[in-house]
């Protein structure tokens, strides 16, 4: 039942959006569609708990690179400002810019770089799990 009443939501919430769409100037553009990360993976299916929705703001200065990092959970992000560099361990390379989106890789070792000369500004959504940690980093 949970899960029909997400998927209602998102279907209404796209609904509103596409019948605003053109009134009154409002332009809806999807970014992106898909049921697969940046790298081809296909995404997990959704559990049945409790979800736990995060939103972050992340800013990471000029030569700076996170470290070697997996997600348990579906994330999805948009590039605000700068570039950002994102690394797998098997060697995928994606190149971020902004105004760019990204559906992240789930439970796959990987960390970003900021090559640039500006800060990197990216919101990333975490669609979580109650008691599930959004990042784990390699020891």
């Amino acid at each position: 039942m949970k899960r029909l009443t997400v998927i209602l939501c998102l279907v209404f919430l796209l609904s509103y959006g596409i019948c605003l769409a053109g009134e009154d100037g409002i332009d809806v553009k999807v970014l992106t569609k898909t049921g697969s990360s940046w790298d081809g993976s296909p995404l997990p299916e959704y559990k049945s708990v409790k979800p736990e929705i995060t939103i972050l703001k992340i800013t990471i200065p000029p030569g700076v690179a996170l470290p070697m990092h997996k997600h348990p959970v579906i994330n999805l992000g948009f590039m605000l400002k700068g570039e950002l560099k994102v690394f797998t361990e098997e060697g995928k390379v994606l190149h971020l810019k902004e105004g760019d989106p990204i559906v992240e890789v789930v439970d796959t070792w990987h960390y970003g770089k900021n090559e640039g000369t500006s800060p990197a500004v990216i919101i990333v959504f975490y669609t979580g799990y109650e008691n599930t940690p959004l990042t784990i980093y390699r020891k």
